[in-house]
């Protein structure tokens, strides 16, 4: 019997069974090392506390995901834009591996319904999925190493998720965008933080978009960059709205 007849047997036996078809169905592939993808999918409000009172979550392997995912998604449009600058790269790769985009990537690709959290708590971790799936990439890369975790972000989630032209085009950096007009039009623009709201995770900043120190919107977010991109949007919209402004 070979190996690759024994694999599926021992899978399909295996208390872990619909975690190894859901990965297969995703990524094409079976893990290995099961306990690292359990692992990938542990939030830490369900996190399991050890004896030293240590307590085991996803947190270290999303640290190590995140630092992986950014070094390929870097390569890659290293080579794809070969005649690009530093700037361009740096922007078209924070399109790719932000935090609201992993979340929506995790939701499409149904990594979201994977975690193992504490499911009253769910409105209040925003970026549950985006960690979630920052950890399974880190699992992947333990488990099978960086050159088989490159092909799995390049042929299963770039390819297959983005539209490098399109993204190349599709400017939402609202707040360069307000930035650019400002410098343009010799108008100073600030962006201050007016107000904090609620507490810890569920934590929400205000931010005022200023131009010659008026007020032209005002944006919320649970990071003050969330906050700030929101706050520039608004801005842009009134700033259409009364100049024309492309």
């Amino acid at each position: 019997m070979t190996f690759d007849v024994i694999k599926p047997i021992r899978v399909f036996l295996s208390e872990d069974k619909q975690l190894f078809v859901a990965l297969k169905n995703i990524f094409g592939y079976y893990p290995g090392n099961i306990f690292l993808y359990k692992l990938a999918f542990r939030h830490k409000s369900q996190a399991i506390e050890l004896n030293n009172g240590s307590r085991m979550s996803n947190e270290r392997l999303e640290y190590l995901g995140d630092a992986i995912l950014s070094a390929v998604v870097a390569d890659h449009l290293f080579k794809m834009f070969p005649y690009k600058d530093e700037g361009f790269l740096t922007e078209m790769r924070s399109r790719i591996v932000s935090r609201a985009q992993l979340n929506k990537l995790s939701q499409k690709m149904g990594i979201d319904t994977l975690i193992n959290a504490n499911t009253e708590n769910n409105n209040v971790y925003r970026s549950m999925k985006g960690d979630a799936f920052e950890a399974l990439i880190g699992a992947i890369y333990l488990d099978k190493g960086y050159n088989f975790t490159r092909r799995i972000i390049i042929e299963k989630i770039i390819k297959q998720h983005f539209d490098l032209q399109e993204l190349e085009n599709n400017d939402t950096n609202y707040k360069s965008r307000i930035i650019e007009w400002s410098q343009r039009e010799k108008r100073p623009v600030e962006f201050v933080i007016v107000n904090e709201v609620g507490h810890g995770y569920n934590k929400q900043y205000v931010v005022d978009v200023l131009v010659d120190k008026i007020s032209l919107g005002k944006g919320r977010d649970y990071s003050i960059k969330g906050a700030e991109q929101d706050a520039a949007m608004k801005a842009l919209l009134l700033i259409d709205a009364e100049t024309g402004l492309k």
